[in-house]
């Protein structure tokens, strides 16, 4: 019998699956240490770190099917070097995190959740003419930062809203430019000429902090930060003091850096939008989230080939 474990917070997808009859599933709660024993796979959350001194807890481990996009949290190195497989779930929740990136960014740029709270406050004293003004996404400049799937998607929407496109990437991509009309831009000059700025890079080797005051301090004081990627993308503490001296005109987060811990100068500035890492957060989304783990689980325990392999021994 091959024993797997599975984030205790994924049962309710779980008991609508076929367990084969040769797996025995036990389910790890998230706030539970990684057990030690003779497991083959494991199913966590993105909160869950494994590295050395988990995989050494497990020795049979043959597979991480992470259940998320991004992989931050699973030491790729210690993986490799151990022969175990790991996947991840790209495709499936690339619709919903760039309709959640749009939600985001209308919600700063027109001061949606200020208008939210005075209604609730009982003290809005009705319309007039200067109240709130916001910022017209018409005949802007949107700067997407990472030409992944979410980004592309996320820049697939903006001629809906009558904004013109400029990107960043390690890699340019001369096709996408070709089809879409988008321009490619030094991240410098991508962070001086856009009105909003929207971040969608990988955490990894050369990406956390990269948003640092050096950047910050290129935008546009009219502009707006949006980031749906990873919170250490960003240097919080650099964003936090531009927001507060109203260097920039507002921010928009889904993704912290020590999450679920939010600095309490961030929770008490006005002019930043803050969500609980909703990116993902669709009924469809979740599930095919699970569906594309558990596949790649079952795949990885019997050592066939991954359909999203991030490592593939």
């Amino acid at each position: 019998m091959m024993r797997v474990l599975v984030a205790s917070a994924l049962a309710p997808f779980l008991a609508g699956e076929a367990v084969p009859h040769d797996v025995h599933v036990e389910l790890l709660p998230e706030e539970a240490a990684t057990p030690a024993g003779d497991y083959v796979g494991i199913l966590p959350l993105l909160t869950r770190r494994l590295g050395e001194a988990e995989f050494d807890r497990l020795p049979a481990l043959r597979v991480v099917a992470n259940y998320a996009v991004g992989y931050d949290n699973i030491d790729i190195g210690a993986a490799r070097r151990r022969g175990i497989a790991v996947s991840n779930t790209p495709g499936v929740l690339t619709g919903a995190t760039a309709e959640l990136t749009w939600a985001l960014i209308l919600a700063a740029a027109r001061r949606v959740p200020e208008g939210e709270r005075l209604v609730r406050s009982g003290d809005w004293m009705g319309w007039a003419p200067t109240q709130l003004l916001g910022m017209s996404l018409e005949g802007k400049t949107l700067g997407i930062v990472g030409a992944g799937r979410i980004g592309q998607e996320v820049a697939r929407r903006a001629p809906a809203f009558g904004m013109r496109i400029i990107y960043w990437s390690r890699t340019r991509r001369p096709e996408w430019e070709a089809r879409s009309g988008v321009e490619w831009r030094p991240l410098d000059e991508l962070f001086a000429e856009a009105d909003v700025v929207s971040l969608h890079v990988a955490l990894g080797d050369g990406t956390e902090r990269l948003v640092d005051a050096r950047l910050i301090d290129r935008m546009k004081p009219t502009a707006i930060l949006v980031n749906t990627s990873r919170g250490a993308v960003i240097d919080e503490d650099a964003l936090i003091a531009a927001l507060e001296t109203r260097r920039i005109r507002a921010a928009a987060l889904d993704v912290y850096a020590r999450e679920p811990d939010v600095p309490a100068r961030l929770r008490a500035l006005d002019n930043v939008v803050l969500l609980p890492h909703l990116g993902s957060a669709t009924e469809e989304a979740r599930r095919g989230m699970w569906r594309l783990a558990w596949r790649n689980l079952m795949r990885g325990i019997r050592r066939e080939p991954l359909f999203d392999p991030v490592v593939q021994p």
